[in-house]
């Protein structure tokens, strides 16, 4: 299953952040400050048992 995440802000990232740990292929569709802040730093779900980052994140597509 192919899952497109639409606005990868903070509850996109996170539910597709999960679905991408889970083994699923997951697109993020980001544009703007959160999109710089992905490629620059990776995708970071911080929870309070454990910081999660996701530095391979290989699909951007910038939206206008």
């Amino acid at each position: 299953m192919h899952i497109a995440i639409v606005g990868t802000g903070g509850v996109g990232g996170y539910f597709g952040g999960r679905l991408a740990q889970s083994g699923q292929h997951v697109t993020f569709i980001a544009r703007g400050a959160h999109l710089n802040a992905i490629k620059d730093n990776g995708l970071n779900i911080i929870s309070t048992k454990a910081v999660t980052v996701y530095e391979e994140i290989v699909f951007f597509i910038m939206i206008q």
